[in-house]
């Protein structure tokens, strides 16, 4: 579970599976760039995106295995084979019995050993089922949703640590909406036809997984099954009101939410959990817990017990037989995102271990892919981002000096955590062994819950880390003013020591930058720089943002994706609003880095050039159109064509990089730009 509602990834969280037949990778040279890569019979002043890498596009194609093809799924298949290797020699030499070796070697082994999971059938399921079916009242529901909670089973709604929104330094409790089987509950309520259709595809999925479940009603079933997430759907916020921090808290005391749901007690549930101390919780969304708890009775027992079965099941098809696992596939990946067959079990394997030991696993990946140079070197990237923005705060004309002050002290205050932690995770009272994978995939889920309902009420630790370092990705977290870069986003080609500071920043200087105005954007900017969900902006100053930032919304609403969807500017505009400033950032910090030094052309490129080129190769990305309709239709992100088109299109100074004209479609005219940091 993840209850962070500002928790930043810079990617759109997309299910990708991986290949078994890979493309090609991006031609590259030692200066990171290569003209092939290019479509250059298109104009960089009328398609950027396709300027940069159609040749690319037209050379990888998307695998069947995947709903896109990227760039990070290119690093992603580099580490795979690094990783394969880890895990094989770990499960070949499992001693000492308790080490991480033993733990991932043996979690490893048994996700791989498909003729014991098959033997195994339902049987890992068997007990759980009975006691569903053994539920002889509405009342004993609860019981069991409890149960189930405290081994990290978190059906219908979830629940986890996080920090105070208004004491950033201390983890409280936060109950948030969920149990819907469906990406966002709009998805319950479209009456388009392709939406029309998923609902009945969900529907067909969600009677095959009973079936499958031993369940002779299967059909019936599913309806009722549906129509009950369609109540909890009616009850929950959409993703756009999900942005708003308001919207996660709402701080009560056991006493206070027992009064709002008088059929399921707080207190008896923390105490399942092993947290009877509890006192005072974020219950994030009232409105949802209140409907939740009318359903708990108005609704009969067999609806609820198909409900139950269908989720469990749904939670527990990854690790089961190849009937569940092929039917999760066929909806999860295949019709709603687009991938035609599954990936291998050696890469489904890997994944699965690092989800359980993501830590122990990432200590012995840094050992062999990230030095201490480029550790430092990516540091060095930050510090010149960092002085960038403090000099671009300092030349805003729409803000007053007392709310600069307030944005400089927050600057000045972002942490940086670059390559891996500093303490790694203990996974010592973790057991596994060589024998059941769902059985192991229990343990680790059930380590995992106990030790985050731990963190309840204590100090926030600021050590911790939200991304495995083999994770290629990034964040930025509001809560603790925080950048976070995995030491497989500072690969080549994002960054490497040998190509040159063009292409750095155009490339992983952009992304750094991106996550540093997180922190500015329309949802981080209502936090302080303690982390705290407070306003420190003047009420004339935040018009003026709000003016700006409506004008982004505006051109992004504009965008058609695919099948005349137009993209969400309002859910989309944080990552807009990082996307624009964390370039011009990056821009500026390329003028710091090169002062002094001469200009020259590589490969017929100057580096202007080669600056907004690394950064349009950095989202190279073919997406299916089931990906595309997904994304547009529950994802805050926009998709990658328009990531790069938005931001370098209000740059006048990419403009003059490309010699584009007025009236060229990346030029916008001046008083149609968009400038907010």
């Amino acid at each position: 579970m993840n209850i962070r509602p500002f928790f930043r990834p810079r990617l759109a969280a997309l299910a990708i599976t991986a290949a078994l037949a890979v493309p090609a990778a991006a031609h590259t040279n030692e200066h990171g760039l290569d003209r092939r890569n290019f479509d250059e019979k298109t104009s960089a002043c009328s398609d950027f995106f396709q300027y940069a890498n159609g040749a690319w596009l037209a050379g990888n194609p998307i695998p069947p295995e995947y709903s896109q093809w990227s760039l990070d799924n290119e690093i992603q298949q580099r580490n795979e084979d690094v990783l394969l290797a880890l895990l094989q020699t770990a499960a070949a030499k499992p001693e000492p019995a308790g080490s991480n070796q033993q733990k991932i070697g043996d979690f490893f082994a048994s996700a791989m050993d498909e003729a014991a999971i098959e033997k195994a059938g339902l049987t890992p399921l068997a007990a759980d089922l009975a006691e569903i079916a053994a539920l002889k009242s509405n009342a004993e529901i609860v019981p069991l949703l409890r149960k189930l909670h405290a081994r990290g089973d978190q059906l219908l709604f979830d629940f986890g640590p996080e920090a105070d929104f208004k004491n950033a330094t201390q983890v409280i409790a936060y109950a948030t909406q969920g149990g819907l089987g469906l990406p966002d509950r709009d998805y319950y309520f479209r009456d388009d036809a392709k939406s029309k259709t998923l609902l009945k595809q969900y529907r067909d999925y969600i009677a095959t997984v009973l079936a499958l479940s031993g369940d002779t009603q299967a059909a019936a079933n599913a309806e009722r099954v549906l129509a009950l997430e369609t109540r909890l759907a009616k009850d929950s916020l959409d993703a756009l009101a999900l942005r708003d921090p308001s919207n996660f808290y709402h701080i009560h005391s056991v006493a206070e939410a027992d009064k709002k749901t008088p059929h399921f007690s707080w207190g008896d549930y923390f105490a399942a959990l092993g947290r009877p101390d509890i006192r005072r919780f974020s219950l994030a969304q009232p409105a949802f817990f209140q409907a939740v708890d009318t359903l708990l009775t108005e609704l009969p027992l067999q609806q609820w017990q198909a409900y139950l079965r269908f989720h469990l099941a749904d939670g527990a098809a990854p690790y089961l037989s190849k009937a569940f696992v092929d039917a999760s596939f066929d909806f999860h990946s295949k019709t709603l995102r687009g991938a035609q067959v599954l990936k291998p079990r050696w890469k489904r394997a890997i994944d699965a271990t690092n989800d359980a030991l993501g830590e122990a696993v990432g200590e012995r990946y840094v050992a062999k892919v990230f030095p201490p140079a480029a550790k430092a070197g990516a540091e060095q990237l930050v510090e010149n981002l960092k002085k960038a923005l403090r000099i671009r705060i300092g030349r805003l004309d729409w803000m007053d000096a007392t709310t600069k002050q307030a944005a400089y002290a927050k600057l000045d205050t972002l942490v940086s955590k670059i390559g891996y932690p500093d303490r790694w995770r203990d996974y010592s009272t973790l057991k596994i062994q060589r024998g059941s994978y769902y059985a192991n995939a229990q343990a680790a889920s059930a380590f995992e819950a106990k030790r985050r309902y731990a963190k309840i009420g204590k100090p926030v630790d600021r050590n911790e880390w939200e991304m495995t370092p083999q994770t290629v990705n990034a964040y930025y977290n509001p809560l603790q003013n925080e950048i976070v870069f995995p030491a497989a986003q500072l690969l080549p080609p994002y960054f490497d020591a040998k190509m040159d500071d063009a292409v750095n920043y155009g490339g992983i200087g952009s992304v750094i930058g991106h996550e540093m105005l997180h922190g500015f954007d329309d949802q981080g900017s209502r936090f302080d720089a303690k982390g705290n969900l407070a306003d420190w902006w003047s009420e004339k100053d935040r018009k003026q943002f709000e003016a700006r930032t409506g004008k982004l919304v505006k051109q992004y609403d504009d965008y058609v994706a695919v099948d005349g969807l137009h993209i969400q500017g309002k859910l989309t505009l944080g990552e807009n609003i990082a996307d624009l400033g964390g370039l011009q950032v990056a821009w500026d910090a390329l003028q710091i880095a090169r002062a002094g030094k001469p200009g020259e052309k590589i490969d017929g490129l100057d580096a202007d050039q080669r600056f907004f080129l690394a950064f349009a190769q950095a989202w190279r990305t073919a997406q299916r159109p089931e990906a595309l309709r997904l994304q547009v239709q529950s994802n805050e992100h926009a998709p990658a064509k328009w990531r790069v088109l938005g931001p370098v299109s209000n740059l006048p100074d990419f403009a003059t990089a490309f010699s584009c004209k007025a009236g060229d479609a990346m030029a916008r005219p001046p008083e149609g730009r968009v400038e907010i940091w």
